[in-house]
């Protein structure tokens, strides 16, 4: 093809010229490029489930999603650039919206409990319930991207990049001209795929090497150094680099070197068990009500008071964030309301100046509310509650969608503010029900639908305008790519709820411990937690403040040290095991950039890297098999027992022996990892 490539600088947009010219015209909008976006779409909604109910983090899919879509359509679909385009549009929607529906819908587990101990929101953490949000709060996003994109993509082209957007658009034309990225991504999916098969399934390797010191220790009892040594940990901390994964983990270090083994050694044990009890907590721990003692005394303190100071520290963090972009906020608003006002100019309308009509949005918009309204499994008495909540939705979605959407194109998808922007709709949706007498445990549910549909379609939102940035670079319909859109939301929706669900079973170990839901215990789900938190302490009055205000000054003191609190607090919510593995990573890519520097070359900047699309593998691989491993237990658990040599190796190795193993793997992985991040980057 003999267009020119897309310039991304500062020039009007009337001059200029995509990667293929509005007068050509090619396959796009096909069967074979939809049905392939809904699959991945299924596949990285999936994975991306699995990874955020782990570790409260996500990776973009768009990337990993072109460079596998090149790769088969060269070999296999035989599609055009413009249908590789469609196919990674429809499937990065499965990434976005399962990461809105994790930070948020498993608060239903976690709300205020009523009759038997069990959570007024549990009866709606079902499948259609899940499927009916994630699949509205999806479309919701889309649709307000429809009159924004004339003001965002075109009109604001050289002012708002769009990061992945534009890097998606490169990895697309160099595939077009004969590029080949897929053989390194493909490396990592492997290589993620067969560690996870043996410590999942053979369990050859030891899934969370563990170091504990004795409560009895005078220099410090009860510290904890672990590290659930995954291949989606390591590929993560790579991805996100070793200035975030170090301030990850420092919160963990604070947590689980610092305030546990000092609260343990202060606070009385039935103390420890009173506030357990008062935090439906009180089965973590391993209670011992003759000896008044706990099994595990570290855990006992993380569960009664770390992981509310976590909250009140992530809460604080997020609020902290969206402040500090309340001036983009602003303008993102205004310049965008202004440019909805405008109208194309004279002549005909070109191929990639066609969007779905307004209309689509206004009748779209009133059919998600009556869809809302009419259903029986969202959370709502009566219909004066359930049409409230839905306005509450549309417009709270209207301003936050325009809001990520104009941020991510400064800023990037991963530094989105996402969970500040949920915060700040739960807060403003709690308050409006207290100023309408709307208290108590039966509103929570309520609430958090708000906060789950609108943190969908922010996160939907700000992935879509990456798409959509794509697109016009590379010269797309957007039309096409809109549709292709909702089809990638309704795929992902139906896979999202289902892996949910599968997720939340119990092992048959937990069944007879009286657990009935794995998230929460195996799957940690923070921001979900933290959401329930909120709601809680806002409509019902009981939150333990002393513990949130904790949390709240330490991210205000971060933020004065001139720290990002955010992640910082991420990492003191979560378990050590899970941002240790994280910082791993993260160093191997610090080590990577220093040799690289070192030998007089130029460090790797880019998500087209080896070292990253190695990494972004490792993710895929590690996070597919675990999903795939969860169904497995839940059909056939008892057999998979019988595939475990963990019970011999422990035997023949001791039980150091056999972590140590697990450490050697996993160490044997991080060099393959930076060796392959030595290697020659691909031209683009």
């Amino acid at each position: 093809m003999s267009a020119p490539a897309p310039s991304t600088s500062a020039a009007p947009a009337k001059e200029f010229k995509p990667y293929v010219s509005p007068e050509t015209t090619m396959a796009e909008l096909t069967p074979k490029a939809l049905v392939a976006g809904a699959l991945f779409g299924i596949l990285f909604g999936a994975s991306t489930v699995y990874l955020a109910l782990k570790a409260g983090l996500t990776v973009s899919a768009s990337i990993p999603i072109a460079v596998i879509a090149i790769s088969l359509g060269r070999k296999f679909l035989k599609t055009t650039i413009l249908e590789n385009n469609i196919i990674q549009t429809a499937g990065s929607a499965g990434e976005s919206i399962a990461a809105g529906v994790v930070f948020t819908l498993p608060g239903f587990l976690f709300l205020s409990t009523g009759n038997g101990g069990v959570s007024v929101g549990a009866g709606y953490f079902g499948y259609w319930t899940l499927f009916t949000l994630a699949l509205l709060g999806g479309i919701l996003g889309v649709l307000m991207m429809i009159p924004l994109r004339r003001a965002l993509i075109v009109k604001e082209h050289g002012e708002l990049i769009y990061p992945e957007g534009t890097a998606c658009a490169s990895v697309l034309i160099a595939g077009e001209k004969g590029g080949d990225f897929a053989k390194t991504a493909y490396l990592g999916v492997g290589v993620g795929f067969v560690f996870a098969v043996l410590q999942k399934v053979f369990h050859v390797i030891s899934e969370t090497p563990t170091w504990v010191s004795s409560r009895l220790n005078k220099f410090l009892p009860n510290a904890t150094v672990n590290g659930e040594i995954t291949p989606e940990y390591l590929g993560v901390g790579y991805i996100i680099g070793p200035k975030i994964a170090g301030v990850l983990v420092a919160g963990g270090v604070l947590a689980w070197l610092g305030l546990i083994p000092l609260l343990a050694f202060l606070v009385p044990p039935d103390v420890v068990y009173a506030q357990l009890v008062k935090v439906s907590a009180s089965g973590k721990g391993g209670w011992d009500a003759a000896t008044h003692t706990f099994a595990d005394p570290t855990m006992a303190v993380y569960f009664a008071f770390i992981r509310q100071i976590g909250a009140g520290a992530v809460a604080a963090g997020g609020f902290i964030t969206l402040l500090k972009t309340l001036p983009t906020i602003y303008s993102s608003l205004r310049d965008s309301i202004r440019s909805m006002s405008e109208k194309a100019g004279p002549g005909g309308v070109k191929r990639t100046d066609r969007d779905l009509s307004f209309v689509t949005v206004i009748v779209g918009s009133v059919g998600l509310m009556v869809v809302l309204v009419a259903l029986p499994f969202i959370p709502g008495d009566t219909i004066v509650n359930k049409v409230f909540v839905a306005v509450l939705v549309v417009l709270f979605g209207f301003i936050f969608v325009t809001v990520s959407s104009r941020i991510v194109g400064i800023i990037g998808s991963s530094s989105n503010p996402i969970s500040g922007m949920t915060i700040a709709t739960l807060m403003a949706t709690c308050l409006i029900f207290v100023s309408l007498g709307w208290t108590g445990s039966v509103y929570e549910p309520m609430a958090l639908v708000v906060g789950g549909m609108v943190c969908i379609a922010a996160a939907n939102g700000g992935a879509t305008s990456q798409d959509l940035k794509t697109g016009y670079l590379v010269g797309a319909t957007p039309r096409a790519q809109q549709v292709s859109l909702f089809v990638g939301a309704i795929a992902s929706s139906v896979v999202i709820g289902i892996t949910l669900q599968l997720l939340d079973t119990p092992t048959p170990a937990q069944a007879a411990q009286g657990i009935q839901h794995a998230i929460g215990t195996t799957y940690p789900a923070p921001q979900g937690t933290l959401m329930a938190t909120l709601i809680k302490g806002l409509l019902s009055f009981n939150l333990d403040w002393i513990y949130v205000l904790v949390g709240v000054f330490i991210s205000v003191t971060l933020e004065l040290c001139g720290v990002k609190a955010l992640s910082f607090a991420v990492g003191l919510y979560l378990p050590l095991s899970t941002t240790l593995p994280i910082w791993v990573g993260g160093a191997v890519k610090g080590f990577s950039d220093w040799v690289t520097t070192r030998r007089g070359g130029q460090v790797e900047d880019s998500e087209l890297g080896n070292g990253s699309l190695m990494a972004t593998g490792l993710v895929a691989g590690g996070a597919l098999t675990g999903v795939v491993v969860a169904i497995l237990n839940v059909v056939a658990g008892d057999s998979m027992a019988k595939w475990s040599v963990e019970h011999a190796l422990t035997g023949a190795l001791g039980q150091s022996g056999f972590a140590l193993l697990g450490v050697a793997f996993f160490g044997a992985m991080a060099l393959l990892l930076f060796r392959v991040s030595q290697k020659p980057q691909p031209k683009v």
